[in-house]
């Protein structure tokens, strides 16, 4: 099958969507599919170059406007493939309209990963624009249930959508030794982007209510504000910035935390796939409810404890509950284990895509 995979950008770009596109991309390469990501270029990276099995080419860009990459180049590159699939990654609104003007009538499929959140200037514009897509595409993929139930855009089209989560491999997760030296109090762990959605400044707002220390994982346009409020609420002796981790060490980071939290406060955290890589490694997860993704990778009461965003009290409220009781801890942690393995692995993600990929065709 030759598949083709549309976004903005591909490994060693760093996000969840681009993890989530190598995984997919070289998972279906192995099993003999020819496949290609067609991406931008960020500057200093190949043209067009084969990694682990995946050609991937990058279209020069000649802006960026509002985490939108734009290339004039990328409809005609788009238009010269020769897919039996296009596989768009939703949301790039260049390769959704590289699509509709150059896809040439062929079949596409659509990975609807977030809602437009903050960038409305743009959905003004786009909205017409992204229902035309929507309507066109052969099949449309959402990560969870919650999403297509809460997103305008997926509600009306529910019928012609099929959930197919993230996904993360467990097994370097399962028994890796601690990155990092234990403190003398429980270690609490976030690992992202430093991004306003993420919500990590509810969290060191909690941090006076709690008993622990905070590694805080990832940089972003956030950290210095972050920084900035741990100082203010005096517990940076208590808060940990690590900067940007290696995936390698990551395992280790993980098996070095009592409890992973993920406070999200906006819809653009439309997943939480780092909750997957927490569940993994045995962790019991302190989430939020935002309509999305969050609350339906961790299941309330059984691998963590989903609780309303921006209230720093409830966050702490859950977090003192697990603190306070290693056995549940361990309890949910397993529990959060085995839901990866049954339900999250990259091998039931790729035969659930390529079920949608052969229903098509």
């Amino acid at each position: 099958m030759r598949i083709l995979h549309v976004y903005k950008d591909y490994h060693p770009i760093l996000g969840g969507i681009e993890n989530h596109i190598k995984t997919l991309a070289e998972a279906q390469a192995a099993a003999g599919h020819e496949v290609t990501a067609l991406v931008t270029n960020p500057g200093g990276e190949p043209a067009d170059a084969v990694l682990n099995g995946v050609r991937v080419i990058r279209a020069w860009r000649i802006a960026t406007v509002a985490s939108t990459p734009l290339s004039l180049l990328f409809p005609l590159l788009l238009a010269r493939q020769k897919p039996q699939i296009t596989h768009l990654h939703f949301p790039y609104p260049v390769g959704e309209v590289s699509q509709l003007l150059m896809g040439n009538g062929r079949s596409f499929v659509i990975t609807y990963h977030s809602d437009v959140v903050r960038q409305q200037a743009i959905l003004r514009w786009y909205r017409p624009l992204l229902r035309r897509v929507l309507a066109g595409a052969d099949a449309i993929m959402a990560t969870s249930d919650r999403y297509i139930a809460t997103s305008p855009f997926l509600a009306p089209l529910a019928h012609k959508c099929t959930v197919v989560p993230l996904a993360v491999d467990p097994q370097p997760f399962g028994a890796a030794a601690p990155l990092l030296p234990p403190g003398n109090k429980p270690t609490l762990l976030f690992l992202g982007q430093h991004r306003y959605y993420k919500g990590v400044d509810d969290l060191i707002r909690a941090m006076p209510q709690l008993d622990a220390r905070l590694l805080i994982g990832g940089d972003g346009p956030m950290t210095t504000a972050w920084q900035r409020l741990a100082s203010e609420l005096n517990v940076m002796d208590r808060v940990q910035f690590l900067g940007r981790m290696a995936d390698a060490d990551l395992p280790g980071l993980y098996a070095s935390a009592d409890v992973f939290v993920l406070p999200a406060n906006a819809r653009a955290e439309a997943f939480g796939k780092v909750l997957l890589e927490a569940m993994a490694a045995g962790l019991p997860c302190v989430t939020t409810e935002v309509g999305t993704g969050t609350s339906f990778v961790v299941q309330d009461g059984v691998s963590g404890l989903v609780v309303p965003p921006q209230n720093p009290q409830a966050l702490a409220t859950a977090v003192n509950a697990l603190l306070a009781n290693p056995h549940l801890r361990r309890q949910m942690g397993a529990a959060g284990r085995k839901r990866v393995q049954s339900e999250f692995t990259p091998a039931l993600m790729v035969s659930r895509v390529n079920a949608v990929y052969e229903k098509i065709l």
